[in-house]
């Protein structure tokens, strides 16, 4: 309460001021404070202004009483100021809180505007709303019966400590949703359609859908009721009557242990029964229009709405198809566009009409485009994505078809079309012209990623990779990679040109240099999951090989008509010298025909000169971690303009991203296949070919480790053996005339990748906060080979095989083998012979996945778990050509026949793994 103190005034002349002095002023200056009043000594005496003055100190909230007085002098009058300040808040303290933090309370009251803060004035109205924004804030997590009692405690000389002491009592929760009166529309349906208040469970499994009920917020059931109403109207019946929900009360859970996901602890839930009186089913009559002067064609306008005349009503086809209007005006440049619908009912026809009144407003052209934000990036690369121009009517479409083209570049933080505060517009009613400000903010244009660890692959490796999107903000792209294993090494350099010559083509070029060491053995060992130990003479036929590779790629595009369709043609250049390190590899790559060559230089120098034409669809909302769109890639790869090596490889890739939850999740598709053939009588080389696993298919398996197996016919010998172990001498007469060795057919196992690849990949993304993604996945990927012919085997080593001569049943008197047959035609194919349980075999991978975007590296980085449902678990033995005819009658033949089959034809069991754990900095899709 304040008080006001005048002394009494004695005549009324005109009397001056001599003085103003104020008292009692702690922290507030007397210069402060008479800088709020009027009056100055020398004015005339006036009681209305002092009055004046009273308030505009009062208005101010510094203090909490307030006298004036006056002291006559011979001078004039001396006008004290007596003040009592209000106390200053020192600290503010909450105790009690558990459901909600302090940070959650602050938020608060920053929206709610409470202006209660440390080292501010005191006001008891203030305590007062703050107590009350507190218990709603509680209220909104269940604590509907929460008590604050709110302390003050002075702190001298003239300060205060204010303390929340809060009881929050129990949480109460949403119970039993009831409907009554719904006889057309079922209560699950309903009770799906309250998004705030509707329990937590499985949608749509019927049994699973109630598992957990929500927090109880009485300002939320209001929402809930217009939803359910809305339902209704969605359905046709129109006149429904959604009344006020009743709510009950009641006690849950029961003392004594409380078991988690069994019982409940004791708490209080609120019961909800809602009536409805449904009415009616009504039927859309018709839709016309009134005042729509720019767009004349009414059945243009008509065609917006996605609703025939005669069709059950709904309120949401209704709102979509005036949201379209909106968006057609827009497009011609009325942005103050506002369509007001008017119903009207026939009860007897049971139909609603509707007579939409076009407020069509004025027409605007674009004026002026900035760009605010964009500290790093040049405003011309942000203007040659914008496609509405300066001069031109707005065109909201083409203002939202910007906004994608941006997002699609990486440069900034997703841009929304629909965020009011992305696009900044200022309206000239009378010229009719709009001034565009698009806020933007950039994102890091470095990327920088450290890879390492051990990979059945890869071996052990360390790597490192920088990448800029927006080169000194150009918009150019820089690649740099390396790594360095004791399986791959490898080194990139690229960079892109988007504008090149400020033209929309887009020139890139890439150089490369790569070594890649593959043992067979070792990847046996992975497949089998054993420490193999295995004999030198076995290790020749297993495959164990090193690949070295260097080239360029030079790369062209350019999109048609602006739009998201792009055509580009790739030439690639590539040298690649294969080391053989085993007799296995050797006849590989000398047996297959890939090459015109043959001899010792065929695996030194095989150039590959490749061109590559494409036609891209590029509509994803983001260049990472699109919530909508389609993105597809269809090329035709030819190689044989010049170099050794001709084939043809026809590609296929398309990714599709839907939306969920109102853009919150996301539904990611992705297909890729592609075919690899050679021609003009040659086939494809083995590194070309198709080998799946990893990161970027089939996330369960190891990186290039499926592929069919197939059988690779050579010769080779083994020595005549005794059941003791010992070895046959050609002469027991002369033992340095060497060993009893009998020459026969081998067929050595080959891993010869496919020449079809098709990969299919599924995720259900779910935000769990900020740029944090948990992704459910399923990956599936055949590997097969089609074309048998693709594995054939030279002419040359083909007529070595032909004519070669195995067995050595005896020998004549000159020691020399006898007896010796060819191979039958028919057991001798021109092609590899496959493993059939490994061709077509389906392999598939489902996990979880943890994806984030690194701020600081600013690279996509995720830790998955897979288990893999489909893959190769198989027991494999190759045709066995050895006959044992083709060792000498006795114990030492039947020794020897024995062994060779066991060494040279072994059963092997060909297991992938079944579960993988894993980290990395990449993306599958």
């Amino acid at each position: 309460m304040c008080l006001l103190l005048f002394t009494t005034f004695g005549s009324a002349q005109q009397e001056l001021i001599a003085g103003i002095d104020v008292r009692g002023n702690r922290r507030i200056p007397q210069d402060t404070i008479k800088g709020r009043i009027f009056t100055r000594p020398g004015d005339v005496y006036d009681q209305a202004a002092l009055e004046r003055d009273f308030n505009s100190l009062w208005n101010t909230g510094y203090f909490e009483d307030i006298r004036f007085e006056r002291e006559q002098t011979p001078k004039g009058w001396v006008i004290h100021i007596i003040v009592k300040e209000r106390p200053t808040i020192r600290e503010i303290n909450y105790t009690g809180l558990s459901s909600i933090s302090t940070s959650d309370v602050l938020d608060r009251f920053k929206e709610a505007k409470v202006s209660l803060s440390p080292e501010s004035q005191y006001d008891p109205t203030k305590v007062k709303k703050a107590e009350v924004v507190i218990k709603g804030l509680l209220a909104e997590h269940g604590r509907q019966f929460a008590t604050i009692k709110t302390e003050i405690r002075q702190i001298p000389p003239a300060a205060i400590g204010i303390t929340f002491v809060i009881k929050e009592g129990p949480k109460v929760k949403v119970g039993k949703i009831r409907f009554t009166g719904n006889a057309h529309v079922k209560s699950r349906v309903l009770r799906a359609a309250m998004k705030n208040l509707k329990p937590i469970g499985i949608p749509k499994s019927i049994f699973l859908e109630n598992l957990f009920g929500k927090t109880y917020d009485a300002a939320k059931l209001e929402e809930d009721t217009e939803r359910v109403r809305e339902e209704y109207q969605n359905r046709g019946y129109f006149k429904v009557i959604v009344s006020e929900p009743k709510t009950q009360m009641r006690d849950t859970g029961s003392g004594g242990i409380h078991v988690p996901l069994i019982g409940h602890k004791p708490g209080k839930a609120v019961d909800i029964t809602m009536p409805i009186e449904e009415g009616e089913q009504y039927k859309l009559g018709s839709i016309t229009f009134k005042n729509n002067k720019a767009i004349t064609n009414t059945v243009a306008l008509r065609s917006q709405f996605p609703i025939k005349d005669g069709e059950i009503f709904s309120r949401q086809k209704i709102a979509k198809g005036l949201e379209n209007l909106r968006k057609a005006y827009g497009s011609l440049g009325y942005i103050n566009f506002s369509p007001v619908p008017d119903t009207t009912t026939d009860d007897d026809k049971k139909t609603v009409s509707l007579v939409v009144d076009v407020d069509e407003g004025k027409q605007f052209y674009v004026r002026r485009i900035e760009f605010q934000g964009n500290t790093t990036t040049r405003d011309k690369v942000i203007r040659r994505e914008v496609v509405l121009e300066e001069g031109q009517a707005y065109n909201q479409n083409l203002w939202e078809l910007s906004i994608l083209r941006l997002n699609q570049l990486g440069y900034f933080e997703q841009i929304k079309p629909d965020d009011p505060n992305v696009t900044e517009r200022h309206l000239n009613e009378q010229e009719g012209t709009v001034d565009l400000t698009l806020k933007l903010k950039e994102r890091g244009k470095n990327s920088i990623g450290l890879t390492g660890g051990v990979s059945g692959l890869e071996g052990t490796f360390i790597g490192m990779n920088y990448s800029t999107n927006n080169f000194l903000g150009l918009g150019e792209t820089l690649t740099v990679q390396a790594q360095i294993g004791n399986i791959q090494r490898a080194l990139t350099f690229g960079f892109t040109e988007p504008y090149f010559l400020d033209r929309s083509l887009t020139l890139g070029f890439t150089v490369y240099g790569r070594k890649f060491n593959y043992n067979e053995a070792r990847q046996e060992a992975i497949l089998t999951g054993q420490q193999l130990n295995i004999p030198q003479a076995e290790l020749e036929n297993l495959q164990n090989y090193t690949q070295s590779s260097k080239g360029f790629n030079l790369s062209l595009s350019h999109p048609l008509h602006r739009g998201f369709k792009r055509i580009g043609v790739t030439y690639s250049f590539d040298i690649s010298s294969l080391v053989a390190l085993s007799a296995a590899s050797q006849n590989l790559f000398n047996y297959l025909q890939f090459q015109g060559l043959s001899g010792p230089n065929s695996l030194n120098g095989i150039t590959t000169s490749k061109v590559l034409f494409s036609l891209s669809y590029n509509h994803l909302d983001a260049s990472l971690y699109a919530k909508s769109g389609t993105n597809y890639l269809l090329g035709a790869e030819l190689a044989g303009l010049g170099g050794t090596v001709k084939s043809i490889r026809p590609i296929v890739s398309i990714k599709h991203f839907i939306p969920m939850q109102n853009r919150r999740n996301t539904i990611g598709l992705n297909f890729q296949g592609s075919f690899l053939t050679g021609y003009d009588n040659l086939v494809a080389p083995p590194f070309e070919r198709f080998y799946m696993g990893g990161d970027n298919d089939l996330r369960g398996f190891d990186i290039r480790s499926i592929s069919p197996v197939a059988y690779l016919p050579s010769q080779g010998s083994i020595a005549l053996t005794n059941p003791d172990g010992s070895t046959v001498p050609k002469n027991p007469n002369n033992p340095l005339q060497g060993n009893y060795t009998i020459p026969i057919p081998v067929e050595q196992t080959v891993f010869p990748g496919g020449d079809m690849s098709l990969s299919g990949n599924a995720e259900y993304r779910v935000t769990i906060a900020g740029p944090v993604v948990l992704a459910p996945f399923f990956d599936i990927g055949f590997d097969p080979v089609i074309r048998g012919s693709q594995l054939r085997i030279t002419q040359q080593q083909l007529s070595i095989l032909q004519n070669a001569k195995f067995g050595c049943p005896s020998l004549d008197i000159a020691y020399n083998c006898t007896g010796s047959t060819t191979l039958p035609a028919d057991k001798l194919t021109p092609f590899l012979s496959l493993a059939g349980n490994t061709n077509w075999t389906p392999r598939a991978s489902t996990g979880l996945e943890l994806q984030m975007m690194l701020p600081v590296i600013n690279a996509p980085f995720r830790i998955y778990w897979a288990y893999n449902p489909l893959r190769l678990d198989t027991l494999s033995s190759p045709p066995i050509r050895i006959d044992r005819s083709m060792f000498p009658a006795g114990a030492a033949g039947d020794y020897t026949y024995n062994l060779a089959t066991s060494t040279y034809s072994p059963n092997f069991r060909l297991r992938e793994p079944r579960k993988t754990f894993r980290f990395t900095v990449a993306t599958t899709f």
